[in-house]
């Protein structure tokens, strides 16, 4: 069963990760229910956990299987991809009792998971190097959003330490410069291409400088959020709508022309000018002392209806491909993809409902619990495959 189980890097990412992600949600439930009682800020047990030990190994059993095909190098010995994965394991258990026992084991896991989060880009960085590939543009943004992950990580850790501000910065630079800047790296290469292989006459059309546009204005982002001066907050965010929404519209992609397996990757793409518009409106209400409130709303509709979405779409696309079976979204699958939409709904009403005599709280703990059961129902179909192996 390990031998089959270990025998492909994406098999115990996608596992742990899923597994991982379940447990994470509802224990953001439990604790707004009040069913349990944790020693942490929401930072601690929602933000961080969810971008440094549930993310991250999705993306890392995806980039395991194809940054050596992207720079035509050999695939990653098994030892060493596997030597990565019991230490996020470890570090990522270590975490989750931490929650309930306190600070002291918490900074130990973190300590594990920055040692996973370095080696882990230091094999990256080892394949990078040996190859002679000449265009290594992607590769090389790849690295880069990879490498403001760990430092996001080292100063999460840092703030451990009583820096609140610098807990603030760090978890949003994990989640912009990291995260979606590594999703979207990998989403503008693989997206178009996917598309030009399944839709005969479609032809890539996306901008020279799209991931340095991208990157320049998500580190904006990150400024103003840590400055949070109004009028800078809104130029910031009307360039990232105004060029998420250009870019999109740049590439033409084939909507109508493909299967659920790739749609579902086109629905991701549509939460991009969303979120954003959602963070314009925020700073317009900041800007003009209008009064509104959107908690969350803008990141959560990033995070689940882009980051979770695409991460559902290419997470089937890959365990199917790789245990010889043919790519595709039977019926379960594609509820399953508009069972996440309507969370990010439900998210985006939650976090308008504190402007209303609503239940914010209820919202908060339904759309958690439903996006763990959605989680869970794809788990039972595709879990089994993941252990299994071919």
């Amino acid at each position: 069963m390990y031998n089959k189980f270990s025998s492909q890097p994406h098999q115990p990412f996608f596992s742990f990760g899923i597994l991982f992600f379940i447990t994470f949600l509802l224990i953001l439930g439990f604790n707004y229910s009040g069913i349990v009682s944790l020693k942490s800020s929401i930072s601690g047990f929602h933000s961080y956990p969810l971008i440094h030990i549930v993310f991250i190994q999705f993306f890392l059993g995806f980039l395991f299987v194809v940054f050596p095909r992207f720079l035509t190098q050999a695939e990653i010995p098994l030892k060493v991809y596997m030597n990565r994965f019991f230490l996020f394991t470890l570090g990522g258990l270590t975490y989750l009792v931490s929650l309930f026992i306190g600070h002291e084991l918490n900074k130990i896991a973190m300590i594990i998971l920055i040692v996973a989060s370095f080696m882990s880009f230091k094999t990256l960085c080892k394949i990078y190097q040996k190859s002679i590939v000449t265009n290594k543009h992607d590769v090389t943004w790849i690295l880069t959003a990879f490498g403001f992950g760990l430092l996001s990580n080292i100063l999460f850790f840092i703030s451990s330490f009583g820096f609140p501000a610098l807990e603030a910065f760090s978890i949003h630079m994990g989640f912009y410069l990291f995260l979606f800047a590594l999703i979207f790296t990998i989403s503008q290469r693989m997206i178009p291409f996917f598309s030009s292989i399944k839709v005969q006459g479609y032809q890539i059309n996306k901008s020279k400088y799209v991931l340095e546009i991208a990157f320049g204005l998500l580190g904006l982002k990150v400024i103003a959020l840590s400055l949070q001066i109004d009028l800078f907050s809104f130029v910031v965010d009307l360039s990232l709508f105004a060029f998420f929404t250009y870019e999109l519209l740049k590439w033409k992609l084939p909507v109508f022309k493909v299967t659920a397996i790739m749609w579902v990757l086109y629905l991701s793409l549509f939460w991009l000018p969303v979120g954003f518009f959602i963070s314009l409106l925020e700073s317009t209400s900041s800007l003009f002392d209008m009064g509104i409130v959107f908690e969350k709303s803008a990141l959560h509709t990033l995070a689940i209806g882009y980051f979770s979405t695409v991460l559902i779409g290419f997470g089937t696309r890959v365990v199917l491909g790789h245990s010889g079976r043919t790519p595709t979204a039977d019926k379960l699958t594609v509820v399953m993809f508009w069972i996440i939409q309507a969370i990010v709904v439900i998210r985006i009403f939650a976090g308008l409902s504190l402007n209303g005599n609503f239940d914010y709280i209820f919202w908060i703990i339904m759309s958690a619990k439903l996006l763990a059961l959605g989680l869970i129902v794809w788990s039972l179909k595709y879990l089994g495959i993941l252990i299994k192996g071919a």
